[in-house]
């Protein structure tokens, strides 16, 4: 416990570290209370009977906080962006001049953050369309409302929250601590945790305490299990060719170059995830005209059928593979390798290293694109053996993987600021001091 606190105070110790810290707790404040603010329009007394949000859409309402079940101008969250985010990944990977703006450097990359931001505006504006109307009825809002009036300034101001939600994220990306983005779901994940914790207690009662805490030792196990899963590394052996440069020797040290079994880390979660909304959101624009549609939206709305979790299984494992080919380039690994002279005991440098490191890639992303899929339809399996639908949201399933996976890149960032501020405490000692200004003088 002592140790505990003294990290927390050389964290605030750092000053630029404490800047960000509490950049990002300031601009988390900003998105939590913008999802309390209703739309403009709709009767406070029909709110507060509240509106429903079952299959699906519980998780929906899950990510952004209950700003979806509030009718908030937050109310979509930042889900439009992410969906604007995966049709831009997929038309770099698939389109040439994607493709070109991409290798364009920083340039391109501003190119493709600003087509992001339009599709995102294109795409809040179609699902806040369905979102109005799917959830919001003439008789929610205030006398003398019209509903067509209504639909017009509710969807702008859905678009212009959502924007907004996208820029807290960027803000926090740029002057706070971990990804903008993820940070934004998991706030949302989390403030809804403790409700639903006290929902299944509640539920449970003294009768049935006893299943109660296993359904807690069985979380337990399960958080360790992603986190072993997030955590767990190939590491492949690279050895050092030795340069005789005058009397020293330099080089020959072996190293290990470590691959992630999950190298996209909790992208793969997100990117499915956003894609299984469409259809429950399709759904709510065709209802009244297509009886295909909302049959296909009652399947893909709850999300406990097996039609549901095998499309999500499915797209994890695609995503898992698609995104890892984007986020680790095989060749150049072997390229970098074989500039600094290093090479895999038994594998040729060049093309058969890249094949090699490709190889060993496709067989560790395999089983761990399938046991996350199997962590991500946990809930499904929770709820059908007697945990309540609230709380078989964090039962495994999305909600777990993403609270993990960002509490551990958050964690590896701050300490990577205390490594870089233990390094900079080296430097300033005084020994190293006395022992440069004489070297300085016998130079001199």
């Amino acid at each position: 416990m002592k140790k505990l606190f003294q990290t927390i105070q050389n964290i605030f110790s750092i000053e630029d570290l404490r800047i960000r810290i509490l950049n990002t707790f300031g601009y988390l404040i900003i998105f939590r209370l913008g999802s309390f603010i209703v739309l403009p329009g709709v009767d406070p007394n029909a709110l507060a009977k509240g509106v429903g949000t079952q299959g699906i859409l519980g998780f929906i309402d899950t990510f952004v906080g209950g700003a979806f079940s509030h009718l908030s101008v937050f109310a979509l969250g930042i889900m439009p962006y992410i969906s604007a985010s995966i049709v831009l990944q997929l038309l770099t990977f698939a389109v040439p001049q994607f493709q070109k703006m991409q290798k364009e450097g920083e340039s391109g990359r501003k190119k493709i953050d600003q087509i992001t931001r339009w599709l995102t505006i294109a795409i809040a504006a179609a699902q806040g369309i369905s979102y109005i109307q799917g959830l919001v009825s003439p008789d929610m809002l205030l006398p003398g409302i019209n509903m067509g009036a209504f639909t017009i300034w509710a969807l702008f101001a859905i678009v212009a929250g959502t924007m907004f939600t996208m820029w807290i994220g960027e803000k926090i990306t740029e002057k706070g601590i971990g990804n903008g983005i993820s940070m934004l779901i998991m706030i949302g994940i989390i403030s809804r945790l403790p409700q639903a914790l006290a929902k299944e207690a509640y539920s449970k009662g003294l009768s049935q305490g006893f299943f109660f805490v296993i359904e807690l030792v069985i979380l337990f196990f399960i958080v360790m299990g992603v986190v072993m899963l997030t955590k767990a590394t190939r590491k492949i052996p690279v050895q050092y060719a030795k340069q005789i440069v005058g009397n020293k020797v330099y080089g020959g040290q072996r190293q290990y170059i470590p691959l992630k079994v999950i190298a996209a880390g909790v992208m793969p979660i997100i990117f499915a995830q956003s894609i299984m909304f469409i259809p429950a959101l399709a759904a709510g624009f065709w209802r009244d005209t297509s009886n295909l549609a909302s049959s296909l939206g009652a399947v893909f709305s709850d999300f406990t059928t097996w039609q549901y979790n095998v499309v999500f299984a499915i797209m994890i494992i695609v995503f898992t593979f698609f995104y890892t080919a984007l986020t680790v380039n095989p060749n150049q690994i072997s390229d970098d390798m074989k500039r600094n002279g290093g090479f895999i005991p038994g594998i040729k440098p060049g093309k058969d290293t890249s094949e090699f490191i490709d190889g060993v890639l496709s067989k560790i992303t395999l089983p761990g694109s399938i046991f996350l899929a199997m962590v991500a339809i946990f809930p499904a399996i929770a709820h059908k053996v007697g945990v309540s639908r609230d709380f078989s949201y964090f039962y495994g399933g999305t909600s777990l993987l993403i609270l993990i996976g960002v509490v551990l890149d958050t964690l590896d960032q701050l300490n990577s600021y205390l490594l870089m501020r233990h390094y900079e405490g080296m430097m300033q000692s005084g020994r190293f001091r006395e022992r440069s200004a004489s070297e300085i003088k016998m130079k001199s």
